[in-house]
């Protein structure tokens, strides 16, 4: 098998450092691995399969410089904006993790397990997006039930974990806990969020628009049509909650027909990287906890509505770091090669 030069933009961060974890775990085939980041982290070291790496400062030459076939890009909309362009005229496919991408018409915006053959029209702009975490935990579970039902309208209402704003939400809820143990949380800071998070849910991530909606819920519904390639109606709420990580959702989706519930059930099952955790009399069903550190979207709680036959309720959950970003990049990246050859 051939072999690739593979850069990592934003090898520092949370989802940098994901990266290399799933590239090592599913053994992907790097020739060279560059890992590149801001002056400021530049020189620090990165460990990947027992070999340290020096990381290297973005510059907008690297990648012709390091002749780069494969660039992940996460850190951040504003580097995506102006160095993927330079990845991408040097010959690298560029998988892009920010939303800067995600809606331009002539760029793929691809979840493997819904639109793979999206990743064909690469060559455009040589770049390939990865969508919003909760979009794509969410289009994995609509898929299959799409392919079987037809669905006309999704409701979701997320529980999105502190990870979701990166090592900073994460630190600023560990610190507010250990300030409310130690009986001052009042005096623990509030960067990350606009409120305290400890023991608290915020109905807010990103920032509103004029509808009233927030960024990330109008994103949800803008990449959930243009993934799905359909005009469907959706609605979001997202709530950032005191979770380390891995996003929950609660889904109602209305369906042109009446459904079967037994029938949607075992579309679930058989939806590549789903599964469907669904005891509720054994207390079986997808949590947090449950779904950390893995490359699987959870299903459960799966009912039909009380009132109307054509409705179906459901909750997923999975690792918004992985499923959500590292893992479906990664997956984009298999499928190009695969495509590619």
């Amino acid at each position: 098998m051939r072999k690739y030069n593979v850069a990592i933009v934003g090898a520092t961060g949370a989802v940098g450092e994901e990266l290399f974890r799933v590239l090592e775990e599913v053994n992907f085939p790097i020739n060279e691995l560059v890992p590149l980041a801001s002056s400021r982290s530049a020189g620090s070291d990165i460990e990947f399969k027992g070999k340290n790496y020096k990381v290297l400062e973005l510059t907008e030459t690297v990648f012709e410089e390091k002749e780069i076939d494969i660039a992940f890009f996460s850190a951040g909309g504003s580097i995506s904006a102006h160095f993927a362009p330079f990845a991408a005229e040097a010959g690298a496919v560029v998988i892009d993790n920010t939303s800067h991408f995600r809606m331009d018409e002539d760029v793929p915006l691809v979840v493997p397990e819904c639109n793979p053959d999206d990743i064909a029209n690469w060559k455009t702009r040589g770049i390939i997006a990865n969508p919003n975490c909760s979009t794509i935990q969410m289009v994995q579970v609509l898929k299959p039930l799409d392919d079987v039902f037809s669905i006309k309208r999704v409701d979701v209402s997320t529980y999105q974990a502190v990870s979701g704003a990166g090592k900073a939400g994460m630190e600023e809820l560990v610190k507010q806990m250990q300030d409310f143990f130690a009986f001052r949380l009042d005096e623990s800071k509030k960067e990350a969020f606009a409120h305290q998070i400890a023991l608290n849910v915020i109905p807010h991530i990103d920032v509103f628009m004029e509808n009233d909606y927030t960024k990330e819920e109008m994103k949800m519904v803008n990449e959930t049509q243009k993934i799905l390639g359909k005009t469907i109606e959706v609605s979001a709420t997202c709530v950032r909650v005191p979770v380390l990580r891995s996003h929950s959702e609660a889904i109602t989706i209305h369906f042109d027909s009446d459904i079967s519930v037994e029938r949607a059930t075992q579309a679930l099952r058989d939806a590549k990287n789903v599964v469907v955790m669904d005891e509720p009399a054994k207390n079986i069903y997808p949590m947090p906890i449950i779904a950390t550190d893995t490359d699987e979207t959870f299903v459960g709680r799966i009912r039909k509505d009380i009132y109307r036959d054509n409705i179906l309720h459901l909750w997923c959950v999975a690792d918004q770091i992985r499923v959500g970003a590292a893992t479906n990049a990664v997956r984009i990246a298999l499928k190009w090669i695969e495509m590619e050859d």
